[in-house]
Protein backbone atom coordinates (compact mmCIF):
# COMPACT_ATOMS: atom_id res chain seq x y z
CA UNK A 1 0.00 0.00 0.00
CA UNK A 2 2.72 2.33 0.16
CA UNK A 3 3.69 2.93 -3.71
CA UNK A 4 2.79 6.19 -4.44
CA UNK A 5 -0.35 6.76 -6.96
CA UNK A 6 -1.84 9.59 -8.82
CA UNK A 7 -5.03 8.26 -7.27
CA UNK A 8 -6.06 7.12 -4.16
CA UNK A 9 -9.98 6.34 -3.55
CA UNK A 10 -10.95 5.32 0.05
CA UNK A 11 -14.37 3.27 -0.27
CA UNK A 12 -15.55 0.90 -2.91
CA UNK A 13 -18.79 1.46 -3.04
CA UNK A 14 -20.85 2.61 -6.45
CA UNK A 15 -19.46 5.99 -6.35
CA UNK A 16 -15.78 5.42 -5.50
CA UNK A 17 -15.69 3.05 -7.82
CA UNK A 18 -17.17 5.08 -10.66
CA UNK A 19 -14.45 8.19 -9.45
CA UNK A 20 -11.74 5.33 -9.71
CA UNK A 21 -13.58 3.65 -13.15
CA UNK A 22 -13.04 7.41 -14.85
CA UNK A 23 -9.71 8.11 -13.55
CA UNK A 24 -8.51 4.99 -14.66
CA UNK A 25 -10.13 5.33 -17.60
CA UNK A 26 -7.88 8.77 -18.19
CA UNK A 27 -4.95 7.20 -17.76
CA UNK A 28 -4.24 7.65 -14.32
CA UNK A 29 -2.79 4.97 -11.67
CA UNK A 30 -5.14 4.29 -9.46
CA UNK A 31 -5.51 2.27 -6.01
CA UNK A 32 -8.91 1.40 -4.45
CA UNK A 33 -8.93 1.15 -0.35
CA UNK A 34 -12.19 -0.16 1.06
CA UNK A 35 -12.78 -1.01 5.05
CA UNK A 36 -15.01 -4.26 4.37
CA UNK A 37 -14.30 -7.57 3.34
CA UNK A 38 -15.89 -7.06 -0.32
CA UNK A 39 -16.72 -4.01 -2.70
CA UNK A 40 -19.70 -2.89 -3.32
CA UNK A 41 -21.08 -0.67 -0.17
CA UNK A 42 -24.77 -0.18 -0.86
CA UNK A 43 -24.50 -2.42 -3.97
CA UNK A 44 -23.89 -5.93 -2.21
CA UNK A 45 -25.07 -9.56 -3.11
CA UNK A 46 -24.88 -12.59 -0.79
CA UNK A 47 -25.89 -15.31 -0.38
CA UNK A 48 -27.03 -15.36 3.28
CA UNK A 49 -30.15 -17.60 3.03
CA UNK A 50 -28.14 -20.59 1.28
CA UNK A 51 -25.87 -21.43 -1.76
CA UNK A 52 -27.06 -19.90 -5.05
CA UNK A 53 -29.86 -18.05 -3.52
CA UNK A 54 -28.91 -14.13 -4.21
CA UNK A 55 -30.37 -11.63 -1.82
CA UNK A 56 -29.19 -7.66 -2.77
CA UNK A 57 -27.62 -6.45 0.95
CA UNK A 58 -29.48 -3.42 0.93
CA UNK A 59 -29.66 -1.65 -2.72
CA UNK A 60 -31.94 -3.40 -5.07
CA UNK A 61 -33.60 -1.50 -8.01
CA UNK A 62 -32.00 0.87 -10.30
CA UNK A 63 -33.98 3.75 -11.83
CA UNK A 64 -31.70 6.22 -11.62
CA UNK A 65 -28.80 3.69 -12.23
CA UNK A 66 -30.10 2.96 -15.89
CA UNK A 67 -30.98 6.82 -16.13
CA UNK A 68 -27.55 7.99 -15.46
CA UNK A 69 -25.09 9.60 -17.70
CA UNK A 70 -22.23 8.52 -15.61
CA UNK A 71 -22.96 4.76 -16.26
CA UNK A 72 -23.65 5.84 -19.76
CA UNK A 73 -19.95 7.43 -20.26
CA UNK A 74 -18.48 4.06 -18.45
CA UNK A 75 -20.90 2.03 -20.76
CA UNK A 76 -21.73 -0.12 -18.18
CA UNK A 77 -25.02 -1.52 -20.16
CA UNK A 78 -22.55 -3.42 -22.07
CA UNK A 79 -21.07 -5.26 -18.57
CA UNK A 80 -24.48 -5.27 -17.15
CA UNK A 81 -27.39 -7.46 -17.93
CA UNK A 82 -30.53 -4.96 -16.80
CA UNK A 83 -34.29 -6.53 -16.88
CA UNK A 84 -36.50 -3.93 -17.05
CA UNK A 85 -39.86 -4.85 -15.96
CA UNK A 86 -43.72 -4.32 -17.65
CA UNK A 87 -44.57 -2.46 -14.54
CA UNK A 88 -41.91 0.05 -13.01
CA UNK A 89 -44.12 -0.16 -9.32
CA UNK A 90 -47.19 -1.53 -8.17
CA UNK A 91 -48.79 -0.05 -5.41
CA UNK A 92 -51.27 -1.97 -2.97
CA UNK A 93 -53.86 -0.39 -1.30
CA UNK A 94 -55.16 -3.28 0.17
CA UNK A 95 -56.73 -7.28 -0.92
CA UNK A 96 -58.94 -5.82 -3.39
CA UNK A 97 -57.38 -2.36 -4.72
CA UNK A 98 -54.07 -1.60 -6.23
CA UNK A 99 -52.58 0.37 -9.44
CA UNK A 100 -49.75 -0.40 -11.66
CA UNK A 101 -47.26 2.32 -13.40
CA UNK A 102 -46.56 0.71 -16.26
CA UNK A 103 -43.66 1.33 -18.95
CA UNK A 104 -46.25 1.01 -21.66
CA UNK A 105 -48.07 4.58 -21.79
CA UNK A 106 -50.96 2.67 -23.22
CA UNK A 107 -51.22 0.61 -19.91
CA UNK A 108 -50.61 3.46 -18.14
CA UNK A 109 -53.20 5.54 -19.29
CA UNK A 110 -55.37 2.54 -18.99
CA UNK A 111 -54.85 2.27 -14.82
CA UNK A 112 -54.55 6.10 -14.15
CA UNK A 113 -58.16 7.11 -15.75
CA UNK A 114 -58.82 10.51 -15.61
CA UNK A 115 -55.51 11.84 -13.67
CA UNK A 116 -53.77 9.60 -17.19
CA UNK A 117 -53.48 12.97 -19.01
CA UNK A 118 -52.89 14.71 -15.51
CA UNK A 119 -50.09 12.79 -14.80
CA UNK A 120 -48.64 13.10 -18.31
CA UNK A 121 -48.28 16.68 -17.99
CA UNK A 122 -46.52 16.43 -14.29
CA UNK A 123 -44.45 13.37 -15.08
CA UNK A 124 -43.92 12.79 -18.26
CA UNK A 125 -40.39 14.98 -19.08
CA UNK A 126 -38.24 13.96 -21.87
CA UNK A 127 -36.33 11.31 -21.57
CA UNK A 128 -33.11 13.06 -21.03
CA UNK A 129 -34.41 15.58 -18.39
CA UNK A 130 -33.51 12.98 -15.58
CA UNK A 131 -29.94 13.13 -17.01
CA UNK A 132 -30.07 16.85 -16.02
CA UNK A 133 -31.90 16.55 -12.66
CA UNK A 134 -28.66 13.81 -12.04
CA UNK A 135 -25.96 16.40 -13.22
CA UNK A 136 -27.22 19.55 -10.28
CA UNK A 137 -26.24 21.67 -9.51
CA UNK A 138 -24.92 22.74 -13.16
CA UNK A 139 -25.81 24.22 -16.75
CA UNK A 140 -28.91 22.08 -18.18
CA UNK A 141 -28.74 20.89 -21.34
CA UNK A 142 -32.81 21.21 -21.31
CA UNK A 143 -33.41 24.50 -19.69
CA UNK A 144 -37.09 24.63 -20.55
CA UNK A 145 -37.94 21.34 -19.02
CA UNK A 146 -35.70 22.02 -16.20
CA UNK A 147 -37.97 25.30 -15.47
CA UNK A 148 -40.71 23.45 -15.15
CA UNK A 149 -39.20 20.59 -12.56
CA UNK A 150 -37.61 23.29 -10.52
CA UNK A 151 -40.48 25.27 -9.21
CA UNK A 152 -42.50 21.51 -8.91
CA UNK A 153 -39.45 20.07 -6.95
CA UNK A 154 -39.17 22.35 -4.21
CA UNK A 155 -43.26 21.93 -3.07
CA UNK A 156 -44.29 20.11 -0.49
CA UNK A 157 -45.84 16.68 -1.65
CA UNK A 158 -48.67 17.17 0.49
CA UNK A 159 -49.44 20.08 -1.89
CA UNK A 160 -48.18 19.20 -5.03
CA UNK A 161 -50.56 15.72 -5.46
CA UNK A 162 -53.64 18.05 -4.21
CA UNK A 163 -53.09 20.04 -7.32
CA UNK A 164 -51.78 17.46 -9.78
CA UNK A 165 -54.44 14.60 -9.44
CA UNK A 166 -57.96 14.21 -8.69
CA UNK A 167 -58.15 10.75 -8.18
CA UNK A 168 -56.89 10.19 -4.87
CA UNK A 169 -55.81 6.59 -5.66
CA UNK A 170 -52.83 8.79 -7.72
CA UNK A 171 -52.17 10.73 -5.66
CA UNK A 172 -51.18 8.21 -3.12
CA UNK A 173 -49.31 5.99 -5.43
CA UNK A 174 -47.41 9.24 -6.41
CA UNK A 175 -47.18 10.14 -2.59
CA UNK A 176 -45.17 6.93 -1.75
CA UNK A 177 -42.73 7.56 -4.96
CA UNK A 178 -42.05 10.97 -3.34
CA UNK A 179 -41.86 9.84 0.10
CA UNK A 180 -38.99 7.06 -1.13
CA UNK A 181 -36.50 10.43 0.52
CA UNK A 182 -37.80 10.18 3.96
CA UNK A 183 -38.95 13.68 4.28
CA UNK A 184 -42.71 14.53 6.11
CA UNK A 185 -44.68 15.18 3.14
CA UNK A 186 -45.68 18.77 4.43
CA UNK A 187 -41.28 20.00 3.85
CA UNK A 188 -40.24 21.69 1.57
CA UNK A 189 -38.86 19.83 -1.31
CA UNK A 190 -40.59 16.60 -0.28
CA UNK A 191 -41.86 16.63 -4.25
CA UNK A 192 -38.07 16.77 -5.50
CA UNK A 193 -37.66 12.92 -5.38
CA UNK A 194 -41.18 11.84 -6.65
CA UNK A 195 -40.69 14.29 -9.53
CA UNK A 196 -37.28 12.25 -10.21
CA UNK A 197 -38.49 8.26 -9.76
CA UNK A 198 -41.73 9.06 -11.43
CA UNK A 199 -40.42 10.40 -14.62
CA UNK A 200 -38.40 7.21 -14.35
CA UNK A 201 -41.22 5.12 -14.53
CA UNK A 202 -41.56 5.76 -18.17
CA UNK A 203 -38.36 4.16 -18.87
CA UNK A 204 -38.38 1.89 -16.67
CA UNK A 205 -37.42 0.49 -12.81
CA UNK A 206 -35.03 -2.16 -13.64
CA UNK A 207 -33.05 -4.27 -11.74
CA UNK A 208 -29.63 -5.72 -12.64
CA UNK A 209 -29.44 -9.82 -13.71
CA UNK A 210 -28.04 -11.84 -10.55
CA UNK A 211 -28.06 -9.13 -7.95
CA UNK A 212 -26.86 -5.40 -7.68
CA UNK A 213 -23.16 -6.85 -6.81
CA UNK A 214 -23.20 -6.79 -11.22
CA UNK A 215 -23.07 -3.00 -10.89
CA UNK A 216 -19.99 -2.64 -8.42
CA UNK A 217 -18.23 -6.05 -10.29
CA UNK A 218 -18.50 -3.55 -14.07
CA UNK A 219 -17.13 -0.77 -11.98
CA UNK A 220 -14.16 -2.35 -10.52
CA UNK A 221 -13.51 -4.65 -14.01
CA UNK A 222 -13.29 -1.25 -15.81
CA UNK A 223 -10.45 -0.38 -12.78
CA UNK A 224 -8.75 -3.31 -12.68
CA UNK A 225 -8.64 -3.73 -16.67
CA UNK A 226 -7.35 0.30 -17.07
CA UNK A 227 -4.12 -0.49 -14.28
CA UNK A 228 -6.09 0.01 -10.94
CA UNK A 229 -5.82 -1.81 -8.17
CA UNK A 230 -8.29 -2.46 -5.45
CA UNK A 231 -7.57 -3.71 -1.48
CA UNK A 232 -9.88 -4.59 0.39
CA UNK A 233 -9.76 -5.09 4.82
CA UNK A 234 -8.01 -1.46 4.30
CA UNK A 235 -9.84 0.80 7.32
CA UNK A 236 -8.58 4.41 6.81
CA UNK A 237 -9.14 6.42 10.22
CA UNK A 238 -6.33 9.09 9.96
CA UNK A 239 -5.38 10.80 6.89
CA UNK A 240 -1.37 10.65 7.45
CA UNK A 241 -1.23 7.36 6.71
CA UNK A 242 -2.04 7.24 3.03
CA UNK A 243 0.03 6.84 0.65
CA UNK A 244 1.01 9.94 -1.13
CA UNK A 245 -0.70 10.43 -4.54
CA UNK A 246 -2.07 13.40 -6.36
CA UNK A 247 -5.57 12.92 -5.73
CA UNK A 248 -7.51 11.20 -3.27
CA UNK A 249 -11.17 10.85 -3.32
CA UNK A 250 -13.41 9.87 -0.33
CA UNK A 251 -16.54 7.92 -0.76
CA UNK A 252 -17.66 8.37 2.89
CA UNK A 253 -20.06 10.32 4.64
CA UNK A 254 -19.24 14.16 5.33
CA UNK A 255 -18.87 12.85 9.36
CA UNK A 256 -16.38 10.50 8.50
CA UNK A 257 -14.44 12.61 6.51
CA UNK A 258 -14.11 15.43 9.15
CA UNK A 259 -12.73 12.58 11.55
CA UNK A 260 -10.33 11.19 9.17
CA UNK A 261 -8.97 14.58 7.89
CA UNK A 262 -9.08 16.59 10.86
CA UNK A 263 -7.73 19.88 11.69
CA UNK A 264 -6.13 19.64 8.13
CA UNK A 265 -9.68 20.76 7.05
CA UNK A 266 -9.85 24.77 7.70
CA UNK A 267 -12.09 24.74 11.39
CA UNK A 268 -15.33 26.32 9.06
CA UNK A 269 -15.56 24.06 6.44
CA UNK A 270 -14.91 21.21 9.40
CA UNK A 271 -17.82 22.60 11.32
CA UNK A 272 -20.47 22.47 8.05
CA UNK A 273 -19.10 18.82 7.58
CA UNK A 274 -20.23 18.33 11.21
CA UNK A 275 -23.37 20.10 11.27
CA UNK A 276 -24.22 17.80 8.13
CA UNK A 277 -28.00 16.91 8.21
CA UNK A 278 -28.83 12.81 7.77
CA UNK A 279 -32.21 11.72 7.52
CA UNK A 280 -34.60 8.66 9.16
CA UNK A 281 -33.66 5.34 9.52
CA UNK A 282 -34.74 2.22 7.41
CA UNK A 283 -35.61 -1.47 8.87
CA UNK A 284 -35.69 -3.64 6.57
CA UNK A 285 -36.74 -7.45 6.00
CA UNK A 286 -35.30 -9.92 3.40
CA UNK A 287 -37.65 -13.25 2.86
CA UNK A 288 -37.22 -16.31 1.68
CA UNK A 289 -40.16 -17.57 0.18
CA UNK A 290 -41.73 -21.03 -0.59
CA UNK A 291 -44.02 -19.68 -3.27
CA UNK A 292 -44.47 -16.08 -4.34
CA UNK A 293 -46.14 -13.62 -2.43
CA UNK A 294 -50.14 -13.98 -2.64
CA UNK A 295 -51.22 -11.02 -4.44
CA UNK A 296 -55.04 -10.49 -4.63
CA UNK A 297 -57.69 -8.36 -6.23
CA UNK A 298 -56.81 -5.67 -8.68
CA UNK A 299 -53.02 -5.79 -7.05
CA UNK A 300 -52.16 -9.01 -8.13
CA UNK A 301 -52.04 -8.56 -12.12
CA UNK A 302 -49.11 -6.04 -11.78
CA UNK A 303 -47.23 -7.12 -8.72
CA UNK A 304 -46.31 -10.06 -10.79
CA UNK A 305 -44.72 -7.85 -13.66
CA UNK A 306 -42.71 -5.90 -11.25
CA UNK A 307 -39.42 -5.60 -9.22
CA UNK A 308 -41.34 -3.11 -6.74
CA UNK A 309 -44.22 -2.82 -4.18
CA UNK A 310 -45.16 -0.03 -2.61
CA UNK A 311 -47.96 -0.64 0.32
CA UNK A 312 -50.44 2.19 1.73
CA UNK A 313 -53.86 1.96 1.92
CA UNK A 314 -53.76 6.16 1.40
CA UNK A 315 -52.06 9.12 1.90
CA UNK A 316 -52.85 9.37 5.71
CA UNK A 317 -50.58 6.07 6.52
CA UNK A 318 -47.83 7.97 4.16
CA UNK A 319 -48.15 11.51 5.77
CA UNK A 320 -48.49 9.79 9.47
CA UNK A 321 -45.64 7.53 8.91
CA UNK A 322 -43.13 10.20 7.70
CA UNK A 323 -44.37 13.14 10.68
CA UNK A 324 -43.81 10.18 13.25
CA UNK A 325 -40.33 9.17 12.05
CA UNK A 326 -39.32 12.98 11.74
CA UNK A 327 -40.82 13.26 15.44
CA UNK A 328 -38.64 10.43 16.84
CA UNK A 329 -41.23 8.24 17.05
CA UNK A 330 -41.63 4.61 15.15
CA UNK A 331 -44.56 4.52 13.33
CA UNK A 332 -48.10 2.08 14.69
CA UNK A 333 -48.28 1.17 11.19
CA UNK A 334 -45.64 2.04 8.58
CA UNK A 335 -46.08 2.59 4.94
CA UNK A 336 -43.76 -0.22 2.89
CA UNK A 337 -41.52 -0.44 0.19
CA UNK A 338 -40.45 -3.49 -1.13
CA UNK A 339 -39.85 -6.07 -4.16
CA UNK A 340 -40.09 -9.51 -5.32
CA UNK A 341 -36.82 -9.77 -7.36
CA UNK A 342 -37.33 -13.73 -8.39
CA UNK A 343 -40.43 -12.48 -10.05
CA UNK A 344 -38.52 -11.31 -12.90
CA UNK A 345 -34.82 -12.47 -12.47
CA UNK A 346 -35.48 -16.00 -11.28
CA UNK A 347 -31.78 -16.49 -11.85
CA UNK A 348 -31.11 -15.10 -8.44
CA UNK A 349 -33.13 -18.35 -6.80
CA UNK A 350 -33.39 -22.11 -7.60
CA UNK A 351 -36.30 -23.22 -9.39
CA UNK A 352 -39.15 -23.72 -6.14
CA UNK A 353 -37.59 -20.77 -4.46
CA UNK A 354 -38.37 -17.62 -4.07
CA UNK A 355 -36.82 -14.12 -2.88
CA UNK A 356 -38.48 -10.70 -1.64
CA UNK A 357 -37.84 -8.02 0.33
CA UNK A 358 -40.18 -4.71 2.43
CA UNK A 359 -38.59 -1.87 4.67
CA UNK A 360 -40.07 1.06 5.87
CA UNK A 361 -38.82 3.98 7.10
CA UNK A 362 -37.65 4.85 11.10
CA UNK A 363 -36.34 6.97 13.41
CA UNK A 364 -32.68 7.44 13.15
CA UNK A 365 -30.35 5.34 14.93
CA UNK A 366 -33.74 2.48 15.83
CA UNK A 367 -32.33 -0.85 17.27
CA UNK A 368 -35.69 -2.08 16.98
CA UNK A 369 -36.66 -4.72 15.12
CA UNK A 370 -40.04 -3.71 12.95
CA UNK A 371 -40.39 -6.55 11.00
CA UNK A 372 -44.00 -7.38 12.51
CA UNK A 373 -45.34 -4.63 11.18
CA UNK A 374 -43.71 -4.84 7.87
CA UNK A 375 -45.16 -8.44 7.66
CA UNK A 376 -48.75 -7.15 8.90
CA UNK A 377 -48.80 -4.53 5.96
CA UNK A 378 -47.96 -7.00 3.59
CA UNK A 379 -50.61 -9.43 5.59
CA UNK A 380 -53.13 -7.17 4.56
CA UNK A 381 -52.87 -6.79 1.10
CA UNK A 382 -51.88 -10.56 0.46
CA UNK A 383 -53.61 -12.69 2.44
CA UNK A 384 -51.68 -15.94 3.16
CA UNK A 385 -48.78 -14.50 3.05
CA UNK A 386 -47.07 -15.41 6.61
CA UNK A 387 -47.58 -18.61 5.30
CA UNK A 388 -45.49 -18.82 2.39
CA UNK A 389 -42.08 -17.37 4.68
CA UNK A 390 -39.36 -19.59 4.86
CA UNK A 391 -37.14 -17.82 6.64
CA UNK A 392 -36.27 -13.99 6.70
CA UNK A 393 -32.97 -11.93 8.09
CA UNK A 394 -33.95 -8.38 9.48
CA UNK A 395 -31.84 -5.54 9.50
CA UNK A 396 -32.56 -2.53 11.56
CA UNK A 397 -30.95 0.90 11.70
CA UNK A 398 -28.46 0.30 13.50
CA UNK A 399 -27.70 -2.60 11.56
CA UNK A 400 -27.40 -0.73 8.22
CA UNK A 401 -24.76 1.37 10.12
CA UNK A 402 -22.75 -1.06 11.15
CA UNK A 403 -22.75 -2.56 7.90
CA UNK A 404 -22.14 0.26 6.06
CA UNK A 405 -20.55 3.70 7.85
CA UNK A 406 -21.90 5.63 5.12
CA UNK A 407 -25.36 4.69 6.45
CA UNK A 408 -24.91 7.43 9.48
CA UNK A 409 -28.45 6.01 11.85
CA UNK A 410 -29.24 3.80 9.10
CA UNK A 411 -29.92 6.54 6.46
CA UNK A 412 -29.52 4.51 3.56
CA UNK A 413 -29.04 8.32 1.39
CA UNK A 414 -26.39 9.79 3.41
CA UNK A 415 -28.21 13.03 3.94
CA UNK A 416 -31.21 14.07 4.98
CA UNK A 417 -33.18 15.30 1.54
CA UNK A 418 -34.18 18.77 3.06
CA UNK A 419 -34.10 21.87 0.44
CA UNK A 420 -31.13 23.03 1.89
CA UNK A 421 -29.12 20.28 1.37
CA UNK A 422 -30.87 19.39 -2.42
CA UNK A 423 -29.20 22.77 -3.33
CA UNK A 424 -25.97 22.74 -1.14
CA UNK A 425 -24.66 18.92 -0.36
CA UNK A 426 -23.00 18.74 1.40
CA UNK A 427 -21.93 22.75 1.83
CA UNK A 428 -22.73 25.73 -0.23
CA UNK A 429 -19.93 25.68 -3.01
CA UNK A 430 -19.57 25.72 -6.89
CA UNK A 431 -17.58 22.88 -6.84
CA UNK A 432 -19.61 21.39 -3.79
CA UNK A 433 -17.00 17.40 -4.40
CA UNK A 434 -13.88 19.49 -4.14
CA UNK A 435 -12.75 20.43 -0.59
CA UNK A 436 -10.86 23.50 1.05
CA UNK A 437 -7.40 21.11 0.80
CA UNK A 438 -6.26 21.02 -2.62
CA UNK A 439 -6.65 17.51 -4.64
CA UNK A 440 -9.00 16.27 -2.10
CA UNK A 441 -12.36 15.20 -3.10
CA UNK A 442 -15.90 13.95 -1.23
CA UNK A 443 -17.54 12.03 -3.57
CA UNK A 444 -20.38 9.65 -1.51
CA UNK A 445 -23.56 9.99 -1.77
CA UNK A 446 -23.55 13.07 0.87
CA UNK A 447 -22.87 15.32 -2.19
CA UNK A 448 -24.90 16.29 -5.81
CA UNK A 449 -27.44 14.56 -6.54
CA UNK A 450 -27.72 12.46 -3.39
CA UNK A 451 -28.58 9.16 -2.83
CA UNK A 452 -29.18 6.12 -5.17
CA UNK A 453 -27.04 4.06 -7.10
CA UNK A 454 -25.94 5.93 -10.31
CA UNK A 455 -22.22 6.86 -9.59
CA UNK A 456 -22.96 10.50 -10.05
CA UNK A 457 -21.39 11.74 -7.21
CA UNK A 458 -18.45 9.77 -7.88
CA UNK A 459 -17.95 10.74 -11.77
CA UNK A 460 -18.77 14.37 -10.81
CA UNK A 461 -15.76 14.23 -8.90
CA UNK A 462 -13.41 12.73 -10.64
CA UNK A 463 -14.51 15.13 -13.60
CA UNK A 464 -13.70 18.05 -11.20
CA UNK A 465 -10.33 16.62 -10.55
CA UNK A 466 -9.66 15.94 -14.52
CA UNK A 467 -10.59 19.57 -15.10
CA UNK A 468 -8.00 20.50 -12.37
CA UNK A 469 -10.43 21.73 -9.96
Amino acid sequence: MGDHRDVIVVGAGPNGLTAAAVMARAGRSVLVLEAADEIGGGARTDEAFGAGIRRDVCSAVHPTGYASPAFADLRLADRIGWIVPEVSVSHAFSARDGLGVYVDPVRRADELGRDAARWGRTVDFPSDVAGDVLRMPGVPRRPLPMARFGPAAVAPLDTFVRAAFRDERTRTAFAAIGAHAGRPTTSAASTAAGLLLGMLTGSGWPVAAGGSRAITDALAAIVIENGGRIETGCRVTEFGYLPSAERIFFDVSPRALAQIMGERLPQRYRQRLERFEYGGGVCKVDFLLREPIPWAGRAAESAAATATFHLAADRRQIRATEAAVAAGRIPDRPWILGGEPTRIDPSRAPDGTHLAWAYCHVPAGCPTDVSERIVAEIDRCAPGFRDVIAGRIVTTATDLEAHNPNYVGGDINCGAATLKQLLARPTPSLRPHATPVPGVYLCSSATAPGGGVHGMCGYRAARTALRGG
